[in-house]
């Protein structure tokens, strides 16, 4: 294996803080992938402080990922320093972030897993312990666990196939269809995955998926037509002679949230009562643990946990939460533990019952960073990725080899990029300025996407960070004029979805991203008066002028136009270096007395 020191030296450093010891180093003169597997020269104490040593407790297991956004590499990524709860939400998680999190948590400071789990001493931490994620790591990891849980399940929580790579897009997400076969999962539902179209979906779940024992639910997608369901709404599966349930549950706003022409036919919702008959229709049928596979968002599986009786546990996705400990959620039957495993392929959540009689007994619980450094790639999948990423596919009459085009190297970043937090990130800010200058705009808006990785200063932006930040399926640039009143009616409209008292009016995502245009926000407020000022260059907005507004991800469909990303690329180019970015993030009323807002430099 060939590795310099500096690489040596930061593997050492992360396994020490992870405890991990030096174990004795193959010195085999093998070469290649094979080699490499075998002389990391990092490998596990048995000893309770070592986080991948997680012994088996009871007798069913199941194992969860979620939001992985389509990416097969390690990467960086930056937790919130802004995730605000408002009414009974506040204070609460997911909304808790940096020092009030470790807190809450008992997780120390400056220590492997504040890394993980929060956005503090990012740069800093991120070059002494390395990048999260990957399938090739995931997937040793995965190996690892089940090998000591016999019928252990993996389940797939959905956004897997994009919503922010290249290759899923430039592939039609067949990149991600073999990765997660290789990978091994059971079962899955859904949300990103139908921007590819209810024709591929269908084709997917018909052809890939049954060919390899795969299933997918979702109990809450039904056709409009007949209203019949469109996928199983569950799948009964045994685990050492016990009858294991997982219920699917897609994102139930996905005609709102992406363009409803990906899924005309399809009608979609939250649905409780339908998930409360199916939860008595599988206990009726023997099953003694029931798991729903949601894609709601934390705050809404919150919710349905109170409203919906007989769940044991709901595992859930699409707000990119990275939960450390279950909630437990009281209702009239006992009490549900609802689960958020992060994005990116960061985390793997084990999730171990230890079922008496006809019900759980107790449970233990251990949500698994995915640290590049400390866990040896599968063979299999890692050839799988180089293989794939070397192919030559032809996009739009343009022919290329996916790597080169993903490898391009575009500029240099003195700041670091990051997305994720409930208003404009720094490569946000990128996008948000790009469109303004090749626009030749006044105001920008960009969706807030909580996809896209991070790029630690003096790094290279390549073409691959823009495809995490803007891969998906409709993705042209659009220019219209909009006035004063429109803007605001944009902004009170964004707002309310993600600061809605009532969790069931949230539709997760984070508030659209702004350039140019500066605004006060008060997310306490009412639908219509959370948006209290705007203006741009420093006079008030007129209600009634019209301004020039460049956007992207149109829920129009639009059929000709420049793709996101080959305006962001060409910014990029032009700029060469990246400067200390001026972040236009909106003054936030209220913020310093919520958990879930700490100041970040």
């Amino acid at each position: 294996m060939n590795m310099s020191r500096r690489e040596f030296m930061q593997m050492l450093a992360v396994a020490s803080a992870a405890g991990f010891s030096l174990a004795s180093c193959d010195n085999s003169s093998q070469s290649g992938s094979d080699a490499e597997s075998k002389s990391k020269g990092i490998k596990p104490k048995k000893s309770s402080n070592n986080m991948y040593e997680k012994p088996a407790y009871g007798n069913v297991s199941l194992l969860h990922y979620t939001d992985c956004h389509a990416q097969l590499l390690p990467i960086h990524f930056r937790e919130p320093n802004i995730n605000l709860g408002v009414a009974g939400m506040k204070g609460q998680p997911p909304h808790l972030v940096g020092d009030k999190f470790l807190k809450h948590y008992g997780i120390p400071n400056n220590s492997i897993l504040a890394h993980a789990f929060t956005y503090m001493n990012f740069s800093e931490a991120a070059k002494k312990y390395g990048k999260v994620g990957g399938f090739a790591h995931l997937a040793t990891l995965i190996k690892q666990i089940r090998a000591k849980r016999p019928g252990a399940l993996l389940l797939d929580g959905g956004d897997t196939w994009g919503g922010g790579s290249g290759t899923a897009v430039w592939t039609d997400a067949q990149d991600m269809v073999d990765a997660q076969i290789l990978l091994g999962i059971d079962v899955m539902t859904g949300h990103w995955e139908y921007t590819y179209g209810h024709k591929r979906v269908k084709h997917i779940i018909e052809n890939d998926f049954k060919k390899h024992n795969i299933d997918f639910v979702a109990q809450n997608v039904v056709d409009k037509e007949f209203e019949e369901r469109v996928f199983k709404p569950y799948v009964m599966k045994e685990i050492n002679n016990i009858q294991v349930a997982i219920i699917g549950q897609s994102f139930p706003y996905t005609p709102i949230a992406n363009p409803k022409y990906f899924v005309p036919d399809w009608s979609f919702g939250i649905r409780d009562e339908a998930m409360q008959e199916i939860v008595n229709e599988v206990r009726k049928k023997g099953a003694k643990v029931v798991v729903v596979l949601s894609h709601n968002g934390m705050d809404v599986d919150l919710k349905m946990a109170k409203q919906v009786t007989g769940i044991d546990a709901i595992m859930g996705g699409h707000t990119h939460d990275a939960i450390p400990k279950p909630t437990e959620v009281s209702n009239q039957s006992g009490k549900t533990l609802v689960i958020n495993s992060g994005s990116n392929g960061k985390f793997l959540s084990v999730l171990d019952f230890d079922v008496k009689g006809s019900k759980v007994a107790g449970f233990k619980f251990h949500m698994l960073p995915v640290f590049a450094n400390l866990i040896t790639p599968d063979p299999a999948m890692k050839e799988y990725i180089e293989k794939m990423r070397s192919k030559k596919v032809t996009f739009q009459g343009e022919s290329f080899v996916m790597k080169d085009k993903l490898e391009e190297k575009l500029a240099v970043t003195d700041d670091l990029l990051y997305r994720r937090g409930n208003f404009n990130g720094t490569f946000d800010q990128v996008i948000c300025d790009a469109l303004i200058k090749e626009q030749d705009a006044e105001i920008s808006f960009s969706p807030g996407f909580r996809w896209g990785v991070s790029v630690l200063p003096g790094e290279h932006v390549t073409f691959e960070h823009i495809m995490t930040q803007c891969g998906l399926t409709y993705p042209i640039v659009t220019l219209n004029e909009l006035s004063g009143t429109n803007i605001k009616a944009i902004l009170e409209d964004v707002a309310d979805n993600l600061f809605h008292t009532d969790p069931y009016y949230q539709q997760g995502g984070d508030m659209v991203r702004v350039g140019g245009l500066k605004y006060e926000i008060n997310p306490t407020e009412k639908m219509g008066s959370r948006i209290t000022y705007m203006e741009l260059d420093g006079k008030p907005l007129d209600a009634n002028k019209k301004y020039k507004v460049a956007g992207w991800a149109s829920i129009k469909k639009l059929d000709k136009g420049t793709p996101i990303w080959d305006l962001v690329a060409k910014y990029l180019r032009d700029q060469k270096t990246i400067k200390k970015i001026s972040l236009n993030e909106p003054k936030i009323i209220g913020k310093q007395s919520n958990p879930g807002w700490q100041a970040y430099p």
